[in-house]
């Protein structure tokens, strides 16, 4: 269930999982304070399972990033060119989330990356207990990096940790400047802003400076690389920042002391 929308994931369907995620409970409609005491208990529980994850993915030395955005600003575009630029310098596991389809998991299956689909049906993101059923059927080798491609949506993903070492939102230039004043939960949550589909820029009056000022007004912190999925440009900037977030996971590891 969602915090926000009242949406469920007990019909979520995990592809190759037997575990097809159904779960049945009891709905009761109370007053206010019941209604936010069951909100904390439901992101109490889905932070529980996020741990999990988390531990999972240290003690394998994988990298997890949860790429979150709009419908549209070409999220699976530009990992399919992500996948292809890393080659065999960075083995690449992805699990899909979509209400419908395995569309998107079919695109990435053609690189030549396994990759789960998860079905949310009527729900609008992913949680952290779904993802660990998923993990299961990915199976994951370690030092590998594990993209997570949430369901498209900038409001509920922000509420949900996966156990993701980053979220990484993509906002396309056929998009709003003022995207990350409109949603600022998930511009605050997330480390890394790629600005997608820049090879558009020259038929569109958007304005860069004023994006990631807005992206800055939410997150002092943020990074923000431009990039085109199509043209490739500015990819180079993705790669090299995604190789320093995965030292930073070895950093300590077994794995990256034997590289040392």
């Amino acid at each position: 269930m969602c915090t926000t929308c009242g949406c469920g994931s007990d019909g979520a369907r995990i592809e190759g999982s037997a575990h097809g995620h159904h779960h049945h409970h009891d709905h009761d409609h109370g007053d206010h304070n019941r209604t936010l005491q069951l909100e904390l208990d439901i992101l109490a529980k889905n932070n529980a399972y996020a741990s999990e994850n988390r531990s999972f993915f240290a003690d394998r030395g994988v990298l997890a990033l949860n790429l979150v955005s709009s419908p549209g600003s070409g999220k699976t575009a530009l990992l399919v060119k992500t996948i292809e630029l890393l080659g065999g310098r960075l083995q690449s596991f992805v699990i899909e989330g979509d209400q419908q389809t395995t569309n998107d998991a079919d695109r990435i299956r053609a690189t030549g990356a396994p990759a789960v689909q998860i079905n949310t049906g009527k729900g609008c993101h992913l949680d952290a207990h779904t993802v660990g059923h998923a993990l299961e059927t990915l199976a994951p080798v370690e030092g590998s990096v594990v993209f997570i491609e949430n369901v498209g949506n900038l409001v509920c993903p922000a509420a949900f940790d996966l156990g993701e070492a980053h979220k990484v939102a993509i906002l396309s230039v056929t998009e709003g400047e003022d995207k990350p004043l409109k949603y600022p939960d998930m511009f605050a949550a997330s480390d890394l802003v790629l600005l997608n589909k820049t090879d558009l820029l020259p038929h569109l009056d958007f304005d860069i400076a004023a994006t990631v000022a807005n992206a800055r007004k939410v997150n002092p912190q943020i990074k923000v690389l431009q990039v085109s999925a199509r043209t490739g440009g500015g990819m180079d900037s993705w790669i090299a920042w995604l190789m320093a977030a995965r030292g930073m996971v070895l950093a300590g590891h077994p794995l990256g002391t034997a590289a040392e």
